[in-house]
């Protein structure tokens, strides 16, 4: 006869057996190399971008290599990696999801939330055909467009000046394929009426409006499909699209605009517009981020520090005065431990070090998060975002967060439900959107030199971690003399 413990012990070690492990979600890594191409032993900085299919921000560490040789890893930070899956316009906003899918909310006369009809939502509805793959998003005025893991770019909504970029002017109420660009694309920008994209050998293009040289092929015609940027078919790691200016940052941390220049937003010292890029004032290197509203600009460096330029009518140059600036200022407060930027029409933001929110500038909707509506030409912190902030989009009276839990947070103006909190009530503090859940992204960054001439095939390896599967990105990295 078994004893007792001896049946128990047998019973624990069966169920032991036969209870599967935690299932784990799946995991997405993409590779970015800048420059690229690059020359012969030039610095080049590696970052893998990795995303939890579920279950918030992935930890741990990347390795990094080129063919067989270790380049080296480098640990996993949620914080500021996420800008480019959070996007408002001005009277709508779009995330991608937790599946890695895109949904949007609010104003959609004209299709911008894609969902098929032209009907306002007061909650997030899925983008039709973008359930899963979508690596970022980006919404203008009345149009929105998002970027695909195969590196092809989508673009839905209002498109009377082109700027779905599908070679029509018909508006779009589900996405279209971008003229041209079905691959190799690293990143995407969207204004007011035009759009932009950033392949991935540092060339950027652009399409939709031009009457001001938004732009950049140096014409004021407006282009229903992509055009090169005169001066900027290589050496550029990121770019920013305003209401009639765009802006690129190079490789060597550098600033060039172009387009309109009325209120300075240009930053190179005069109000007068310009068809092709030219240099920001002060601002030849150092720089990691940009970003661009309705008639300012701001840029990131690398040390923490915020400046800005451009209009500054209701404080959103955050430099403590009502002053225009057509050349860069440091915003009072943010000379370090800043990690991410967003720009809206007439107010700024930025995400600290410590995950925690701050915004200034135009208030009167309850756009900075403050409780009141009174402007600020500082920086004040938002109410309740004191701490796990992991992406910040500033659109046109309105603000959007979402934290490392996946939680989405807006607040500001609500008149077309771009809150997404359910109802058309503005809100003065961060609202929560119910039910909800967006992708958190996680990033590692990795200086090396390049190797020899030719072409190398990179690539940024995650194992997984608790709560989710391994994944790996390539990414071909060309290496001139």
């Amino acid at each position: 006869m078994m004893s007792a413990f001896r049946f128990f012990a047998v019973a624990a070690m069966t169920l032991a057996l036969a209870a599967p492990a935690m299932a784990r979600d799946p995991s997405r890594t993409r590779l970015l190399a800048a420059p690229n191409p690059s020359k012969a032993g030039q610095s080049v900085k590696l970052t893998a971008e990795v995303d939890g299919l579920g279950r918030g921000a992935p930890t741990g560490t990347v390795s990094f290599a080129d063919g067989a040789v270790s380049l080296g890893s480098a640990t996993l930070t949620f914080k500021g990696a996420g800008q480019a899956t959070l996007a408002t316009g001005f009277y709508h906003s779009c995330a991608t999801t937790s599946g890695g899918g895109v949904k949007c909310w609010g104003k959609n006369n004209n299709g911008q939330l894609g969902d098929g009809t032209t009907t306002t939502r007061l909650v997030p509805v899925a983008v039709s055909g973008l359930a899963s793959g979508a690596v970022a998003v980006a919404a203008g005025h009345d149009h929105s467009c998002a970027l695909t893991s195969a590196g092809a770019v989508k673009c839905w909504g209002w498109n009377a000046r082109g700027q779905l970029g599908d070679g029509t002017t018909v508006t779009r109420l589900t996405p279209v394929a971008v003229s041209g660009l079905a691959s190799g694309v690293v990143a995407i920008a969207v204004g007011s009426l035009h759009s932009c994209a950033l392949t991935s050998a540092g060339a950027v293009k652009c399409w939709g409006d031009n009457d001001f040289g938004a732009l950049g092929d140096g014409t004021q015609t407006r282009r229903p499909a992509p055009v090169a940027v005169s001066g900027l078919a290589s050496d550029v790691v990121a770019i920013t699209a305003g209401g009639l200016h765009s802006c690129a940052l190079t490789g060597a941390g550098a600033v060039k605009c172009w387009g309109n220049n009325f209120e300075g937003q240009l930053g190179d010292g005069t109000d007068a517009d310009s068809l092709t890029p030219v240099a920001v004032s002060g601002l030849s290197s150092g720089v990691v981020a940009i970003a661009a509203g309705d008639g300012h600009t701001c840029a990131l460096t690398s040390a923490g520090a915020v400046k800005c330029w451009g209009g500054n009518n209701a404080g959103q140059i955050g430099d403590g005065t009502t002053t225009a600036r057509s050349a860069p200022v440091g915003v009072s407060g943010l000379s370090s431990n800043v990690v991410a930027i967003a720009v809206g029409d007439f107010h700024s933001c930025a995400l600290t070090i410590a995950s925690s929110a701050k915004c200034w500038g135009l208030n009167l909707f309850g756009q900075l998060g403050v409780g009141t509506t009174t402007n600020r030409s500082v920086p004040v912190s938002v109410s309740g975002l004191a701490s796990g902030v992991a992406a910040i989009a500033a659109g046109g009276d309105h603000t959007c967060a979402t934290t490392s839990a996946g939680v989405a947070k807006c607040w500001g103006w609500n008149s077309s439900g771009q809150l997404g909190d359910g109802t058309n009530a503005s809100r003065r503090t961060p609202t929560l959107i119910p039910g909800f859940t967006t992708l958190v992204r996680a990033r590692a960054r990795l200086s090396t030199r390049a190797g020899a001439v030719g072409t190398h095939r990179l690539e940024a390896s995650f194992p997984g971690d608790a709560n989710h599967l391994r994944s790996s990105g390539p990414r071909a990295l060309t290496v001139v003399k």
